[in-house]
């Protein structure tokens, strides 16, 4: 693929881990080529960690932990601090990098791997200093609120930078210790952050970052008795194995596992706009996103419309080159993403369904491209419409009133995020208070500012929260001491 785009070169990080401070490339690891999607060319590799990595990194997290939190919350929000800025400060080479390492297009990079990370750091710090660390409740009891422990935190590869920061920053505010395992398609950025760590002077042993393939380097890095917490961005199959296991040892795990959001107009909605704004949201990163609204509900009325509105838009996006600005959207992450998203579209086509796009963009010559699709004529039990298919595909189907279409939107085993259309402000407030899921949008709104609304699911989406204070709660541990102040 040829580029139009001049950028300064990215020293991409070498092939080493970080752990207790140290940089370090052992000769007789196993090496994994990471892949730019766009271009099948390999642009650096990073190490298969080994059970001595990880026990070293345990190690490390919890000599570190004692010192680390018994700091005042100051001196690490001010750490934090210099580190939000070290990521305003170099937010254009992680943005590139990370454009690289998964395909998504340089404006959105430099939104929502950069500008986002920043902001949800920034909002966390802000969140620790106002937050009640000791108090006297009602009864006189003191409640201290203290760090759980060692962190494992095990990161995706969609929004790397965004789930790195989202567990990190929490984590080091409460005063815990990080071992880190990023996802092994998008692994640079994790390593760019740790030098930025570094660089501002976080404590040696209080990050570590161990790279590796999840069935390997990261199965080790769950069994392995050294964290008191897990907190997990993935597939539900794997937040299934690894809360069993956090379970079986009853240590806390936080798990985010996806979903299958619906976006419900209702008759009164403006449906062009409904349907264009859908659209833009599912096919954000060329649909690689957990929250993406990837069931159109409509008025059954409005199906041939809406199909037509949807077809129009997704036929508007330019597939090419991600570091290019013209490009709107780039390729999936990997040859196995590819062939999954295309499989389930084959599938679908085999079994009746009309899709409009959805074929692989054979154009370019090299990438995992695939032109964004438009599903219509499925039944609601329709593979494609219950799992998660993590690309470019918008469902759309028709319902039958507000009672059929809550009843649609909840018929899936997940409830993390959803999205609500309606001119009435009493029927559109109804109607996300019966949808079952973690976070509910209306006509369109999009994540405030500052970003410290919960996310996180209901059902098979996961436990537990992300992002702002109750993003913080799931690092800390609640200690009740009776009698401190008062004879009981």
């Amino acid at each position: 693929m040829t580029s139009t785009a001049l950028y300064s070169p990215v020293v991409v990080p070498a092939a080493r881990l970080y752990i207790d401070g140290q940089w370090s490339s052992p000769p007789d690891r196993e090496l994994i080529p990471v892949l730019n999607p766009a271009t099948e060319q390999t642009i650096g590799s990073v190490i298969e960690g080994t059970q001595d990595d990880v026990d070293a990194a345990y190690a490390a997290a919890r000599a570190a932990l004692g010192p680390w939190s018994s700091t005042t919350l100051e001196h690490r929000a001010a750490l934090l601090d210099a580190l939000a800025d070290a990521l305003h400060d170099r937010g254009e080479e992680l943005a590139i990098l990370a454009a690289m390492e998964i395909g998504m297009p340089i404006n959105e990079s430099r939104a929502v791997q950069a500008a986002f990370p920043e902001s949800v750091l920034r909002s966390i710090v802000d969140v620790a200093r106002t937050a009640r660390w000791e108090y006297d409740d009602e009864s006189g009891t003191t409640i201290v609120r203290e760090p759980i422990g060692v962190v494992l935190a095990i990161t995706p590869w969609n929004f790397p930078v965004h789930q790195i920061i989202a567990k990190l920053a929490p984590a080091l505010a409460a005063g815990c210790t990080v071992v880190l395992k990023p996802a092994e398609l998008t692994p640079l950025n994790a390593l760019f952050l740790a030098e930025l760590c570094d660089t501002v002077g976080i404590p040696a042993g209080v990050v570590n970052v161990v790279t590796g393939r999840g069935p390997t380097t990261g199965e080790m890095l769950v069994q392995t008795e050294g964290y008191d917490l897990v907190s997990f961005t993935g597939s539900l199959k794997v937040g299934r194995h690894i809360g069993e296991v956090a379970g079986h040892r009853v240590t806390r795990s936080t798990l985010e596992l996806g979903g299958k959001s619906p976006a419900v107009v209702l008759e009164d909605a403006d449906l062009e706009i409904a349907v264009r704004t859908t659209v833009k949201n599912c096919f954000t990163n060329a649909g690689q996103k957990c929250n993406a609204p990837t069931r159109l509900i409509v008025p059954r009325e409005s199906l041939e419309r809406a199909r037509t509105i949807a077809a129009a838009a997704a036929t508007s996006y330019v597939l090419g080159d991600p570091l290019d600005t013209s490009t709107t959207m780039g390729p999936l992450a990997s040859s196995d993403q590819r062939d999954k998203v295309l499989g389930y579209l084959d599938a679908a086509r085999h079994r009746g369904a009309t899709v409009d796009g959805g074929v692989p963009a054979e154009e370019f010559g090299a990438g995992y491209f695939v032109h964004p699709a438009i599903v219509t004529g499925v039944a609601e039990d329709d593979p494609v419409v219950t799992d998660e298919i993590f690309g470019p595909v918008l469902v759309i189907l028709g319902h039958d009133g507000f009672d059929d279409a809550v009843r649609i939107a909840n018929d899936t085993p997940y409830g993390l995020s959803a999205e609500v259309w309606s001119a009435d402000a009493t029927r559109v407030e109804d109607l996300a208070r019966q949808i079952k899921a973690g976070q509910v949008r209306v006509n369109g709104v999009r994540s405030p500012q500052p970003p410290v609304a919960p996310f996180g699911g209901y059902k098979a989406s996961g436990l537990g929260r992300e992002l702002g204070s109750f993003g913080l709660d799931e690092y800390l541990e609640t200690k009740a001491v009776l009698g401190l102040h008062h004879n009981s």
